[in-house]
Order: C-alpha cells, then sequence, then structure tokens
C-alpha cells in the first residue's frame, strides 16, 4: 500500500453528494486520475460518454471497495478471478462477461463488464458510501494519451467536471494505468492491456 497524506471529510462528503446528484466528478485513484460517476446511474453515465467523446461501443472500468461485491455485478465469477485478486502485486483490471445490475453503457457491446477492486483509501471509503459502483475513465478525452498525474489534465476536462476531487492535485509521481486481463467463462485469460 503506497504511503499518501490523508484526504479531508468534506472532499469526500462533497464528492459524493455530487456522484448521487447525477454529477461527473474528477478524483484520484490507485492509478491515473479518473472522471467517474455513479455506474448505476444511466444519464450520468451517458453524460460522461459526451465528455469523454467516446464510442458507446467500449464501456468502462467500474471501481468496487471490495471483491466480495463482484457477484453483484458480475452473472458468474469464474474461480480463477479469485486467485488473480489474491496474487495481483499492482492494480488489475478485470474483464468478466455478462455484467448484470449496472447501466447499460457501461457494459461493452458483448455484454461484458471490466472491474477493478480500487486500493486507494479515498475511492474505497467513497465507494463503500456510494452503495455502488463507480465508473472510472481515464481524464482525457478519447483519443488523446492518459494524464500521468493532476497537472498534466487537460483545462477543458477539468472544466466539464462538475466536482473536482482536491485530495492529491499537488501530487507530482507520475502513475500508469492498471494491466487488463479477459476472462472468459471457462476461465480462459487473454491479455488486453499488460
Amino acid at each position: 500500500m503506497i504511503n499518501r497524506p490523508a484526504y479531508s471529510k468534506e472532499d469526500l462528503l462533497q464528492c459524493l453528494e455530487a456522484i448521487k446528484e447525477g454529477k461527473i466528478v474528477l478524483y484520484p485513484t490507485d492509478t491515473i486520475w479518473g472522471l467517474g460517476c455513479d455506474a448505476c446511474n444511466p444519464d450520468a453515465v451517458a453524460k460522461l460518454m459526451k465528455i469523454k467523446q467516446r464510442e458507446p461501443d467500449k464501456g468502462f472500468i467500474v471501481l468496487l471497495d471490495q471483491d466480495s461485491k463482484l457477484h453483484r455485478y458480475v452473472k458468474d465469477v469464474p474461480e480463477v478471478a479469485w486467485d488473480l485478486l489474491d496474487v495481483a502485486v499492482d492494480p488489475l483490471t478485470i474483464v468478466f462477461e455478462n455484467g448484470i445490475n449496472i447501466a447499460p453503457l457501461v457494459k461493452a457491446d458483448d455484454d461484458s463488464i471490466a472491474i477493478r477492486i480500487c486500493k486507494d483509501d479515498f475511492c474505497r471509503d467513497l465507494i463503500s458510501r456510494m452503495k455502488s459502483p463507480l465508473v472510472s475513465t481515464s481524464a482525457n478525452f478519447s483519443t488523446e494519451p492518459s494524464p500521468e498525474n493532476f497537472a498534466q489534465i487537460d483545462s477543458r476536462i477539468v472544466k466539464a467536471a462538475d466536482y473536482v476531487v482536491k485530495h492529491r492535485q499537488q501530487e507530482k509521481a507520475k502513475h500508469k494505468a492498471s494491466s487488463i486481463i479477459k476472462l472468459g467463462s471457462r476461465g480462459e485469460i487473454k491479455v488486453i492491456r499488460p
């Protein structure tokens, strides 16, 4: 676990309130900064897709605060997923077949859903209080590279967000996106992003 400064409760609660109101938030994660919203709110997800200028067939990554919630959003979790989550040292996003109980635009056109169990304290507390998954898409336009820290985020993205989290804005460290693997129903593993 990376040692980071504590976040302010007021910052967390303001972010939570914005999400509950169907707004778009810009926030730090255990990887790069993300643009997000309640993954179960179809209107908020559609708004996020417009900001990102993203094609509707791609779907989004969602964050959960604990792996025990996977069954709520994945029809059948392959056994190998638990092993992968146990041994993963770095942030790992797993694409599962048959996403359920989620806004349709969150899923890819093949009905799959990409989920990461987030290790960042701010995100975990936020998701726990939301009581639903948090969309986490990189804080950039779809055709541009992902920012490695807050200072690299395009000012138009910052302005498009309804709430910008204050926590970790001053961080200079460079971060990278998570690895992504796709699991088949029989436990087949395909690496999407190493």
